[in-house]
């Protein structure tokens, strides 16, 4: 599988790694350090490549997106709506800005704002947004039960089915938390009754999400 790198920083440079790892061919885009993009695509290996936002996208079968919150509509628009047309997005971005967390519209989840923000013929996933990149390398590879549950959500079935295939394939214990509209468990901030920043197994968090349910 191609997978687009938008966001080669913390969480989609050790993400690239990883599914190169399981020979999945990656590009990377968008870095605070543009110039050294082609030096950590030679780091990974041969399956890895550098370009532009707009070149990932198009390359990718699947796009990983995983840049800062205030510039997701900027970084969009880089890419233009053709780029992303039928493809998966995997969103891994938490609704940070300058003063800490942003307040969401309308009682929406930070995974609905940024859904409505892409084009048309996205098939959007939120997934990688709840551990760090530091604990996410780390992580990564368990096997059985001591595998670390990964929480993705979103509205499309198909996309959810590629994603839980990707999760799994690194070491994590893929758990489906839902559609968009669910999506606050999986969010920032860290807080009682959320799964955000905080581990799991696989069973614990299938518990978790249960007895919430039952709330």
């Amino acid at each position: 599988m191609k997978i687009g790198i938008v966001g080669a920083g913390r969480i989609g440079g050790n993400l690239a790694s990883l599914w190169a790892k399981q020979r999945h061919e990656v590009m990377l885009s968008y870095s605070r350090e543009p110039e050294n993009l082609s030096q950590r695509a030679s780091v990974i290996g041969a399956l890895a490549s550098s370009g532009s936002v707009r070149e990932a996208a198009e390359f990718g079968d699947v796009v990983l997106f995983s840049v800062p919150w205030t510039r997701v509509e900027e970084v969009l628009e880089e890419i233009g709506a053709e780029a992303l047309d039928g493809k998966v997005l995997i969103d891994t971005t938490n609704q940070f800005g300058p003063d800490g967390v942003e307040e969401l519209p309308d009682g929406q989840t930070a995974a609905q704002v940024n859904a409505g923000r892409m084009p048309g013929g996205v098939k959007y996933v939120k997934a990688f947004n709840t551990l760090t990149a530091g604990f996410q390398g780390s992580a990564a590879g368990r096997s059985g039960d001591e595998r670390v549950a990964m929480f993705f959500c979103g509205d499309d079935d198909e996309a959810k089915g590629t994603v839980k295939k990707l999760i799994r394939e690194i070491g994590f214990a893929p758990v489906d938390a839902g559609g968009l509209a669910d999506a606050a468990v999986i969010e920032a901030p860290r807080r009682e009754g959320a799964v955000y920043g905080e581990e799991f197994s696989k069973p614990e968090a299938v518990a978790f999400l249960e007895g919430r349910s039952q709330d």
